[in-house]
């Protein structure tokens, strides 16, 4: 036992402190990517390239039935040298190289594979394809070229060029690779990986580079994102793992910390509709209800797409990914606009009625019971408003607009937008196990992670009902309500509005992504 915790020790501090120092070997785009790296060499007769992909865990295991000829579950040597040559003849046809207006024909001299391992115990692979093509570079020249292999798939794109007798002139790409060919990404470029595809170089006969090339400032990861992500990789190392009770059990939690932490990131839309369900006179069984959704749908999403995954070589994942975000968004826009026009029938209803307290007549807040602060606190006595039904106050209550509660549909529909988006993290952890024989304990771990990710919503949701709650009976909550009166009256508005926007947000970014 002793000796297994040094052991867990170990890799604790491998994957959790190992990221602070700046770079991890881990993929830009997560577990989906198909990354390029062209490095041309530019002589006075030919152009060379050293051209690298490195394919991440999924699409390596989507691409083992074209490799594995002969489905013995092994890729043997033959099949291997095989599936190279295959692979840099594809690489060649995707590849587009002029000078002067002539097409370059690129030649394969050398062709390799290999499977270095990745996250969760799935492999993964890099592909190196030496090819020449002849060129007239002995006099003023332009060269363009551009890498078109497998473009359908995301991921990191990076050329470097250099000239040995060629002398390039103001060229837009490094001549050093910021990546060392692929084996080193910078770390937390999942916003802005890097995307060089083609480039256009200017020649004459010489050497050395005029004018000096470009170089490229990568971004860098934030203390927090360092941490989340040797969380993550903690994770998919144990979900791989030797399964015993220690390990197991902590797979399992981690399951949970990761998934609660997917959902804090921005990019879903969770707290805004945590923050609404609260306002809108959500209660703690409203919270646990959506908190339930997100994690049956979550769940359900990975397993289909583990499925699609495991029986389809040419599916893109990411794509499946990004619609589903697309729906996701609309989902939410959907919920705000009817949010909106429940608040504009509201507030209209509110204007044109009026409560006799004695023989003041007092004008119905507008949207009261709507929004964080809207939905606290009423006047002494009892109160009745008039529009969508009646509502009773008593004690420190007053008149409330009833029917400002979420109806059992709107509240599963903000469910499975939290939840339609599956984690690849989590789809990572399924399809490892699976691969290791064992896919109960994957299909364990993604209810988890599922059960992590609506533990944060289910928070936010029950934290805010709180507080609205404590607001309610407080005089400072009073005070508060009577200097934010105009406030509160278009708050509901202005909410609804925020989760329009949002959930349009949601969707415009993603359908531009699929685009």
């Amino acid at each position: 036992m002793i000796r297994r915790l040094l052991v867990l020790l170990g890799s604790v501090a491998a994957m959790v402190v190992g990221p602070l120092a700046g770079t991890a070997l881990a993929h830009p785009l997560s577990n989906f990517t198909v990354n390029h790296y062209d490095g041309l060499t530019l002589l006075p007769d030919h152009v060379t390239d050293h051209a690298v992909v490195d394919v991440a865990e999924i699409p390596t295991l989507q691409d083992q039935p074209l490799a594995d000829t002969n489905g013995d579950g092994t890729i043997s040597s033959a099949e291997r040298s095989a599936f190279a040559a295959r692979q840099c003849a594809q690489v060649v046809g995707g590849l587009s190289a002029v000078v002067g207006g002539s097409p370059l024909r690129w030649v394969v001299h050398s062709a390799s594979v290999a499977y270095p391992p990745g996250d969760g115990g799935l492999p993964t692979t890099r592909l190196v394809c030496d090819l020449s093509a002849p060129a007239d570079l002995d006099r003023a020249a332009t060269f363009s070229f551009s890498d078109g292999y497998r473009a359908d798939r995301v991921g990191w794109h990076e050329i470097t060029a250099v000239g040995t007798g060629v002398r390039l002139l103001d060229p837009q790409v490094p001549a050093k690779s910021v990546s060392d060919e692929l084996r080193h990404y910078p770390t937390d470029l999942l916003s802005s990986p890097l995307g060089i595809h083609d480039t256009t170089l200017r020649t004459q006969p010489g050497s050395g580079v005029a004018g000096g090339a470009l170089g490229i400032a990568l971004p860098t990861a934030g203390v927090l994102a360092r941490w989340s992500g040797g969380v993550t990789r903690l994770f998919t190392k144990l979900a791989g793992g030797s399964l015993t009770p220690l390990f197991g059990g902590l797979a399992v939690l981690l399951a949970l910390v990761v998934g609660a932490a997917h959902a804090a990131l921005p990019g879903h839309g969770k707290t805004v509709m945590a923050a609404y369900l609260a306002g809108r006179r959500g209660t703690r069984r409203d919270a646990v209800l959506v908190g339930a959704t997100v994690t049956l749908t979550h769940t359900a999403g990975v397993l289909v797409l583990g499925l699609l995954v495991t029986v389809s070589s040419s599916l893109a994942p990411e794509s499946v990914l990004r619609w589903l975000g697309v729906i996701s968004g609309l989902l939410v826009a959907g919920i705000g606009i009817g949010l909106l026009r429940s608040a504009l029938r509201a507030r209209s209803a509110a204007e044109a009625a009026v409560v006799p307290v004695g023989s003041v007549p007092v004008p119905v807040p507008v949207g009261a019971g709507v929004g964080a602060l809207a939905a606290i606190g009423h006047g002494h006595g009892h109160g009745h408003g008039h529009g969508h039904g009646h509502g009773h106050g008593h004690g420190h209550h007053g008149p409330e607009l009833a029917g400002n509660r979420y109806g059992r549909g709107a509240l599963v529909a903000m469910g499975v937008a939290g939840g339609l988006v599956p984690g690849p993290t989590a789809l990572v952890v399924l399809l490892s196990a699976v691969a290791l024989g064992r896919t109960w304990f994957g299909v364990v771990l993604v209810v988890c992670y599922g059960a992590g990710m609506a533990a944060t919503l289910t928070a936010a949701g029950l934290i805010l009902v709180r507080v609205r709650d404590q607001l309610h009976a407080s005089a400072s909550g009073a005070r508060l309500r009577q200097r934010a009166a105009n406030v509160l009256r278009v708050l509901p508005v202005l909410t609804a509005l925020l989760v329009l926007v949002v959930g349009l947000g949601l969707a415009v970014t993603s359908f531009g992504a699929a685009g």
